[in-house]
């Protein structure tokens, strides 16, 4: 059973460079936590992800991609191989993390986290699915890979909860 005390920012994860990123120097902020892939239908969303990120940064909007191969064997390739392909395509500026599993009994604590406190909708169930967490770090709300990043659905959320 999962401690549902603890909040995002409790936890740590690993950078794409491999370094370990404390999620508590996040605190505040407002996450939109995306699982990520190279080699999917969905990868065009990177460009409104990006998009998304530089227009409510200032508002206070962080967005953090988790490559996974998870879904389809999409994301083959190495951190390196990652990292190069969306700076290369896309111009990535947000945080990446190391590739992780994001369902399952080897998915990230995050995910592990985020199934047990706010239920099953948070479990991916494909590449781009996206969890949506508030300034306290608490679940606000998910949205499937089909859900693109700058939809009405996403925007309206982000202006209620920024």
């Amino acid at each position: 059973m999962s401690d549902n005390s603890k909040t995002f920012f409790d936890f740590k994860i690993n950078s794409i460079n491999g370094e370990e990123l404390d999620l508590s120097k996040f605190y505040g902020k407002t996450i939109l936590l995306v699982n990520v892939a190279s080699k999917c239908g969905f990868t065009k969303q990177y460009d409104d992800l990006q998009k998304l990120y530089e227009d409510f940064q200032d508002k206070g909007l962080v967005v953090i991609g988790v490559p996974t191969n998870q879904f389809g064997g999409q994301e083959p390739g190495t951190e390196s191989d990652i990292k190069n392909f969306c700076e290369t395509n896309f111009n990535i500026t947000f945080p990446m993390t190391s590739k992780y599993e994001v369902k399952g009994d080897n998915a990230h604590p995050i995910y592990i986290w985020a199934k047990d406190t706010y239920g099953k909708s948070t479990v991916p169930k494909w590449n781009f699915h996206k969890i949506l967490i508030n300034k306290n770090g608490k679940i606000e709300d998910t949205f499937a890979s089909f859900t693109g990043p700058i939809s009405k659905k996403i925007i309206n959320k982000l202006n209620q909860i920024l």
